[in-house]
């Protein structure tokens, strides 16, 4: 949890040594750090500090490790004034280096409102299939495919596609859709599993209507908000025969059924309907089962009942894991990282953060969103911790743990939501 505001006190720069918690009393974009407020861990952030020209610095003892240098006792707190935002010329390659970070983070801002708008786009293109499946079928197969091309190509073609978490400007609660989810996340797997592109074009497909027969089952059953009994977990589990048979009227072909009729089977033979175990189980039904459960527990009928994207992923290697595909579970793992999209975090340097996208080749060091209140909302920094040698992400939070203005800033959503950037490439330095 973050510390709760301390009283500031202020020192001179010939004061300031390692292990001192700082305050720099500059606009962000003027100085070459990544925050504002950190402990000065190293004698080359102390070099820059002095080398800013600023006069006094504020800095909090109770965040602190030491004291300032020359300092016997705990002083008496004072105000400092704001320093005056000078340029250095000893900081100069500093500051070019920064201001040539904020101009990639700015690009990168533009790819996410890109990525953020086709999601909308395949949103409306999944609200369309679902409204329109039974009554026109061809139409709304050629949209299946039209889209799930999309992802093939972007996942397949360039293998650096990342996966964003969706932040709530990108819409509201009903653009949220399970089968787009678990289609995104089955195409991820597909590409680390090697697989044809013919195969992913079955699977993204099958992915998208897994859950077909969910139609002939009564909403309340279909998306229980309770406890269902044991006559109404019967009748909801009848989806997955319900979906064979209605794919089969609209003309589905049998790879994709099988994906139907298998995406609840589980390798240990607990899954459902006919308790198939391991290799009885479809190789594309045993990618969908695997990713239909983790969103199934991050995305849950009865949101109280939520799982973060970390603990879901902790619960399923952990306790589960006899469930599922071995390999295909250990690649998403790798794949979505410790910490997958959508996860709130706590950052090295005591800072908060929302995992705002996987790092495809380091999935330990995703992009993140990071808490600070001193800077907009809308202007949040965000950072490639690839670029970021010094911070590390330590832990991950619950959403409900969070103080109301971090929850605010950050607005972790009930429900988590993913999409792809199939151009993440050009948001990292070569």
């Amino acid at each position: 949890m973050p510390h709760p505001p301390a009283q500031d006190f202020v020192v001179t720069p010939e004061q300031l040594c390692v292990g001192l918690f700082v305050h720099i009393d500059l606009p962000w974009f003027s100085h070459p750090f990544s925050f504002n407020s950190f402990k000065i861990r190293s004698a080359d952030q102390l070099k820059l500090l002095r080398e800013l020209g600023v006069t006094r610095f504020r800095y909090d003892p109770e965040r602190s490790d030491v004291q300032p240098r020359g300092l016997a006792s705990r002083p008496e707190p004072v105000v400092a004034p704001p320093a005056p935002a000078t340029e250095d010329p000893a900081t100069s390659a500093a500051l070019a280096s920064k201001r040539e970070r904020i101009a990639r983070l700015a690009q990168r801002k533009r790819q996410v409102q890109e990525v953020e708008r086709a999601f909308v786009k395949a949103a409306g293109v999944m609200r369309n299939i679902n409204k329109n499946l039974f009554a026109r079928p061809k139409e709304c197969l050629e949209e299946v495919d039209e889209l799930v091309n999309q992802m093939v190509a972007a996942f397949l073609e360039q293998p650096e596609a990342a996966l964003h978490v969706m932040g709530e400007h990108a819409g509201g609660e009903d653009t949220y859709f399970h089968g787009l989810n678990v289609s995104i996340l089955s195409m991820m797997l597909a590409r680390e599993l090697g697989f044809t592109r013919g195969q992913s074009q079955t699977l993204g497909v099958g992915a998208l209507l897994h859950d077909i027969g969910l139609a002939d089952i009564p909403e309340r059953i279909a998306r229980p908000r309770h406890e269902l009994t044991t006559p109404e977990r019967n009748l909801r589990e009848l989806h997955c025969d319900y979906g064979v048979r209605l794919g089969k009227q609209i003309g589905l072909p049998d790879a994709v059924l099988r994906i139907i009729a298998q995406h609840h089977e589980l390798a240990d033979g607990s899954g459902y309907p006919k308790r198939l175990k391991g290799d009885q189980i479809d190789s594309l039904a045993r990618i969908v089962s695997l990713v239909n459960y983790y969103d199934n527990l991050c995305n849950p009928s009865d949101l109280a009942k939520a799982m973060t994207p970390h603990e879901a992923l902790s619960l399923m290697f952990a306790q589960r894991r006899a469930k599922f595909d071995a390999r295909a579970l250990q690649v998403m793992i790798r794949s979505l990282g410790v910490y997958p999209p959508g996860s709130v975090v706590k950052l090295s340097n005591d800072a908060l953060a929302l995992v705002s996208s996987v790092n495809p080749v380091r999935p330990l060091r995703p992009w993140v969103t990071v808490f600070d209140a001193s800077v907009p909302r809308d202007e949040a920094i965000m950072l490639d911790l690839e670029q970021e040698p010094d911070i590390n992400i330590t832990k991950a939070l619950r959403p409900i743990h969070l103080p109301p203005e971090v929850y605010e800033y950050l607005s972790p959503r009930k429900r988590v939501t993913y999409y792809f950037d199939a151009d993440s490439r050009q948001g990292r330095t070569p």
